[in-house]
């Protein structure tokens, strides 16, 4: 999987990663038990600290998106079988992101058909 840094987004670069990471286990780019890189390794592929890597690995573990241990490095974990609910983060994100729908003029129709059509497009991959 590659992961793309856009350095002049809003969005931290952990965040970037840690959102990367979490589109590829969604989209079965990453599959369960899949290694992925060390941080020192990541970290030099990306151009950024070590410290920024970390925090992106640190946020996956804490939601459960991958483990690690220092044998066997870090690797994708199965996706977290949960109430069918949203994290709080994922809630305020989406308020964010329906902010901005309807600050742009969007209908609840329309921004309700383009949510359908990005989540069917991720099922279909």
């Amino acid at each position: 999987m590659l992961i793309c840094i856009d350095y002049e987004s809003e969005t931290p670069i952990y965040l970037q990663i840690r959102n990367q990471i979490v589109m590829g286990i969604a989209d079965g780019e990453l599959s369960e038990g899949e290694k992925l890189p060390t941080i020192r390794s990541l970290a030099n592929d990306l151009g950024v600290n070590m410290m920024t890597v970390s925090k992106a690995y640190q946020l996956l573990k804490a939601e459960s998106f991958i483990y690690g241990d220092r044998r066997n490095g870090v690797t994708v974990k199965k996706p977290p079988e949960s109430p069918k609910s949203l994290s709080t983060q994922s809630l305020e994100n989406l308020k964010l992101v329906a902010t901005d729908a309807k600050l742009a003029g969007l209908s609840l129709e329309d921004f309700i058909l383009t949510c359908k059509s990005i989540y069917e497009k991720e099922d279909a991959q």
